[in-house]
């Protein structure tokens, strides 16, 4: 198998990213998009050339044609989405948050490895090259001993009850939308659990959260998120050493990364990308099932229930 044939679940903005996305990768090519209305689903196919078009999921996930699903449905809808295609024998790269809570997360991860299926969370920052590289400073030493981590990634969103955003049925809040970016630099630069979390949050008139800032507590050191729907934060990362410290600018999507010692800057990254940066995932996922392996090697399924874990410990302390 040379190509990975997609499908891709939902029509809405993200589901538009991975399609024009997946144009540049070497092994991949979108062949169907399915939606709950049958002319959204044609639209998107027609503006992106995509072969085939599904009103509803079931006919994708049955096809021959299709090889691996990508989920871009709503975070609630995640769970039964990615199970239906994982038991119809499809690799599956879901949007994150993989779930809504770590109970979920393991729901999932029992039917993976039931079906035997692949089935990897769409943490699309940890492909990065600027964060690879910035994680490849840390791993060798460059800013010595581990500090600080320093993390934000907020939009404003003005309150409106009836959108999915601040819908509580919905798993509405800045925590799921936006908080999992944060969180899961936390996670890569940290590898492990903190042993508490001090939580600060504010919330909207329907007691949704919409401003969040949490103080991870390590045994040798701190790191300190945020998230908002109140306001434009800087969406930048701070890795600070004993020695040294790295700055990655919009680190969600960053395309660079500085090593800094003191005041002088000691080395700069940047990578040059023909997409948005979804390419970098998509491309790892298809190497993957060509090599028939049934995870990845980069963002494994405990990386995301980790990711669950913390969020569901901030939660708990709103």
């Amino acid at each position: 198998m040379e190509r990975i044939r997609w499908g891709i679940i939902g029509a809405g903005r993200i589901a538009h990213t991975f399609a024009q996305d997946t144009k540049f990768t070497d092994h991949g090519v979108v062949q169907a998009v399915a939606a709950r209305e049958g002319a959204a689903a044609r639209s998107f196919a027609d503006r992106h050339s995509i072969p085939d078009a599904h009103q509803g999921y079931a006919a994708l996930y049955n096809s021959d044609q299709v090889d691996a699903v990508y989920i871009a449905t709503p975070h609630t809808l995640h769970l039964q989405h990615a199970s239906d295609a994982l038991r119809a024998g499809k690799a599956v790269l879901c949007e994150k948050p993989l779930t809504t809570s770590a109970h979920e997360c393991r729901q999932l991860m029992d039917v993976a490895s039931s079906t035997g299926g692949y089935l990897m969370e769409a943490m699309w920052t940890w492909f990065l090259p600027a964060i690879r590289k910035a994680k490849e400073w840390v791993d060798d030493g460059r800013i010595g001993q581990l500090r600080h981590i320093k993390a934000d990634f907020g939009y404003p969103l003005p309150y409106r009850h009836d959108s999915r955003e601040y819908n509580v049925d919905l798993a509405g809040g800045c925590l799921l939308d936006m908080g999992v970016y944060p969180v899961a630099l936390a996670a890569l630069f940290a590898g492990r659990d903190p042993e508490s979390i001090k939580v600060s949050a504010r919330h909207a008139p329907n007691g949704v959260e919409d401003d969040v800032v949490a103080l991870f507590d390590y045994p040798d050191f701190v790191a300190t998120i945020a998230t908002s729907f109140r306001c434009k934060l800087p969406n930048s990362a701070c890795i600070v050493g004993d020695a040294g410290y790295i700055v990655i600018p919009d680190f969600f999507r960053a395309r660079e990364c500085e090593l800094w010692v003191l005041d002088d800057r000691l080395e700069h990254f940047e990578a040059h990308r023909q997409g948005t940066g979804f390419e970098y995932q998509v491309e790892a996922v298809n190497r993957d099932l060509i090599a028939g392996r049934r995870q990845s090697e980069i963002v494994t399924l405990s990386d995301s229930l980790r990711f669950q874990e913390h969020m569901d410990r901030i939660r708990a302390r709103f």
